[in-house]
């Protein structure tokens, strides 16, 4: 793939995945703007408080497609290499959380990592869902389910010996919804 195109192609990642699904959907089904109400997050939970669990589950789903589908056709049409998909995998993360759309003020990143990390490596998903939901059930802190689990993925990668880009890339994300 020759490098013009493959910055083509990071830009509409980066303008996919900076689509503000939560702003989006509360304001179609509840006319609220989710970033003056609740904890002012773009993300699923606070639009799920703002505007009900319906707008709630959409914005999880759209959140984590957003991740999901540019990246899985990248993939699947382009066949890069472990650092194109690395990039590609940040580009993803930072257009969501940085949307040119708001100002580059976005959402955590949860629901678009995740969305990311099924297109690297499903195992890990699993892996990661397990550190949710037992967090969950133990502390009842959904932030920080999210948190445990969006850090142990990197971990998970390593042990399943993926390539050094994927890894740095499941990192950096991890890193940045950790911060967020």
């Amino acid at each position: 793939m020759n490098n013009t195109l493959f910055i083509l192609i990071m830009i509409a990642i980066y303008l996919i995945a900076a689509i503000p699904t939560g702003v989006v959907i509360a304001r179609l089904m509840g006319g609220e703007d989710v970033r003056q109400k609740g904890s002012g997050n773009i993300g699923a939970t606070n639009v799920y408080r703002v505007a009900g669990k319906l707008a709630g589950v959409l914005t999880l789903v759209g959140d984590t497609l957003k991740g999901f589908l540019p990246l899985l056709a990248f993939k699947t049409w382009l066949e890069p290499t472990p650092t194109q998909l690395g990039i590609a995998s940040a580009v993803a993360i930072l257009g969501h959380c940085y949307p040119v759309y708001l100002k580059f003020k976005g959402g955590k990143g949860v629901a678009t990592a995740l969305g990311i990390f099924l297109v690297i490596s499903p195992k890990a998903v699993f892996f990661a869902l397990i550190v949710f939901i037992l967090t969950v059930a133990i502390t009842r802190y959904i932030s920080l389910g999210s948190v445990l689990a969006a850090l142990s993925a990197p971990l998970v990668i390593l042990l399943l010996n993926h390539q050094q880009p994927i890894f740095l890339a499941t990192l950096f994300i991890a890193a940045l919804v950790t911060w967020r």
